[in-house]
């Protein structure tokens, strides 16, 4: 009878193993056939400067998976919108996020509560680009250099306006940033998206933004906006005459905007690293980034625990920000 027991015993465990060596096969053998059906790319903001990056890169990408790419902007919260969005989805291979500094470090600090943990719950793909942020003025304004800017942001507090495509966005972190070191005080007003908020500075509806350099780009050759800084450390190569704004006398200001890949974070690690391969490989395609660096990005590749090691820094970096400067969600 005892005997009789144990052998059930064995069965079931044997029943149950090949139940998990199946499970185990199977999840191989699907992420092996992934994809089967069109991949769904998250834009967690209105069109402008992040939706361009997605959407050059989008059709190399899915011409080498045998699926197209479909690039949907999901605007909200700074990022955080369209970010809890993908975060909650299946960890299928069919639902990416295009995040970046805003969404992956400075959300988590800036808003009480975000539907999201920046490194529990994605999966980091690979670091895609990055971009500076120029500081563009309504050219019928008076300011021409930053010292002009912190004089009369000091002359009357609380005067000059500044656009964003939203709270915690790097538009904004850069000005807050910007007011935390020079002890200014400015009036932030956020848009839906980098183009809505450059053009905003083109009504003169708002005096200054700390723009993404692509959207910026055309209004600036047309002499629509004053360019009088950049947010690097270095200054352009498109624009060797336009200074840093730590050179102007800001020590210790630099801002620059990364872009990058995430997946939620059950997805199978063979699809991790496919995505990994075939984005790198689109970032290495020479149209691609003739077209990219001709927008200002810079371009970053990577493997997914460099890009998870810099979500880590960004974090502890952007909540020291959030913290001194006072920023707050609007």
């Amino acid at each position: 009878m005892r005997a009789a027991r144990i052998l059930t015993l064995q069965n079931g465990m044997l029943r149950i193993s090949g139940f998990l060596a199946g499970l185990a096969v199977c999840v191989g053998a699907c992420a092996q056939a992934w994809p089967t059906k069109p991949i769904r790319w998250v834009v967690p903001y209105g069109p402008g400067s992040t939706d361009i990056l997605a959407r050059l890169i989008a059709p190399k990408v899915g011409a080498a998976l045998g699926q197209q790419i479909v690039v949907e902007n999901r605007p909200g919260a700074g990022g955080s919108v369209g970010s809890e969005q993908v975060a909650k989805g299946a960890a299928d291979g069919y639902t990416l996020l295009l995040g970046t500094a805003a969404s992956h470090a400075v959300n988590p600090a800036l808003y009480s509560k975000v539907g999201y943990d920046a490194v529990r719950d994605f999966a980091p793909v690979i670091n895609l680009a990055s971009i500076p942020n120029v500081v563009i003025i309504n050219p019928q304004l008076p300011y021409k250099t930053i010292p002009d800017l912190i004089a009369a942001a000091k002359a009357k507090p609380s005067t000059i306006t500044y656009s964003s495509n939203g709270s915690g966005t790097s538009q904004h972190m850069s000005a807050a940033l910007f007011e935390m070191l020079t002890g200014v005080k400015m009036v932030h007003v956020p848009y839906k998206g980098s183009s809505e908020g450059v053009i905003a500075v083109t009504r003169g509806d708002v005096n200054v933004m700390f723009a993404n350099m692509p959207p910026s780009l055309p209004l600036i050759k047309d002499g629509r906006v004053r360019p009088i800084a950049v947010t690097t450390a270095q200054r352009l190569a498109a624009f060797p005459g336009l200074p840093t704004v730590a050179e102007t006398g800001v020590t210790g200001y630099e801002v620059s905007t990364w872009f990058a890949l995430f997946v939620p974070a059950a997805t199978p690690e063979a699809i991790v690293q496919r995505l990994n391969r075939e984005f790198a490989a689109a970032l290495a395609d020479s149209d691609i980034r003739e077209k990219l660096m001709a927008q200002g990005y810079t371009i970053n590749g990577g493997s997914p625990q460099d890009l998870g090691n810099l979500v880590r820094a960004e974090l502890v970096k952007w909540a020291r920000v959030v913290k001194e400067s006072g920023a707050k969600a609007e």
